[in-house]
Formats: C-alpha cells, sequence, structure tokens
C-alpha cells in the first residue's frame, strides 16, 4: 500500500512548488495568455463584424449592379426602338422620293412622246402635203402634155379670174 499512499514529505513539497508554480504562473503567464487570449477574441470578433460589413456591402452592390443593369437594359431598349423608327422613316422619305422623282420621269417622258408625236405628225403632214404636189404635178403634166389641153387650161382660168 506503500505504493498508493504518499508520504507527508512528498505532500508538503508537492504543495509547495505548485503553489510556487501557481504564483509564477499567475504574475508571468496568465496576464499575457489571458492578454493574447482577449486579443484574439477581440480580433475574431472584429473579423466576424468586417465580414458582417463586406456581406452587407456586397448585398448591396449587387442591388445596385442589377438596378444598373435593368437601366443599360431599358436604355438598349430605347435605342433600338428608336433606331428602327429612324430607319423606318428613312425608308419611307426614300419610297416618297423615289415616288416623286418616278412621278417625275414619267411626266417628262410623256411630255417628250407628246413633242415627238406632234413632230411626227408635222412631218407627216409636210410628206403627205409633197406627195399631194408631186401627185398633182404628175396629173397636171399628163392633163397639160397637149397643147389643146394647155390651151382648154388657160381659158377656163381666164374666165374664173374675170368672175372674181
Amino acid at each position: 500500500m506503500d505504493i498508493i499512499t504518499p508520504a507527508v514529505g512528498q505532500i508538503f513539497w508537492g504543495s509547495l512548488v505548485f503553489l510556487i508554480l501557481m504564483f509564477l504562473l499567475a504574475k508571468f503567464a496568465w496576464k499575457p495568455i489571458l492578454g493574447a487570449v482577449n486579443e484574439r477574441e477581440k480580433t475574431i470578433s472584429e473579423s466576424l463584424e468586417l465580414a458582417e460589413k463586406t456581406k452587407a456591402e456586397m448585398l448591396t452592390l449587387q442591388a445596385e449592379n442589377e438596378s444598373l443593369l435593368k437601366e443599360a437594359r431599358a436604355e438598349r431598349d430605347l435605342m433600338i426602338k428608336d433606331a428602327k423608327e429612324t430607319a423606318s422613316k428613312m425608308v419611307a422619305d426614300a419610297k416618297g422620293i423615289a415616288k416623286e422623282e418616278g412621278n417625275k420621269m414619267l411626266a417628262t417622258a410623256r411630255e417628250s412622246i407628246n413633242a415627238e408625236k406632234a413632230a411626227a405628225i408635222t412631218e407627216l403632214k409636210l410628206q403627205v402635203a409633197a406627195f399631194s404636189i408631186e401627185i398633182a404635178e404628175t396629173i397636171v403634166k399628163g392633163e397639160l402634155s397637149s397643147e389643146t389641153k394647155q390651151k382648154a387650161l388657160a381659158d377656163k382660168l381666164a374666165e374664173d379670174i374675170n368672175l372674181n
């Protein structure tokens, strides 16, 4: 049983060493250890607060980004709409100008055709008159080929002049 029960000297010296160790630890080790633990706790709590603030800022930035994206999309849609309207207007204007130019060209062509038609009619009349004169000349030459026919025509013309 000696092994299990300690001697009085051992208890005394063990207690004395324990008390000295406790005093030394309390004097020199506990304050720095507690200070380091408190400092670590403070750093961890500050880091957690900073993480919460950062998380809140990230949510705010994300919301701002989403609103900016919505605004950009709305502006893009507006620009596309304006571009389509402008393109439609340009096409309509071009069609109107082309139609006006076509009408002007048709009017010019009609005037040109009418002028050429009038010129052709005038030329045809002149040719008909020339042919008529040639035919009349041929007939008159045939009628006046003999001297007796010439004398009879001259007498008839003289009578017509006397009557007038």
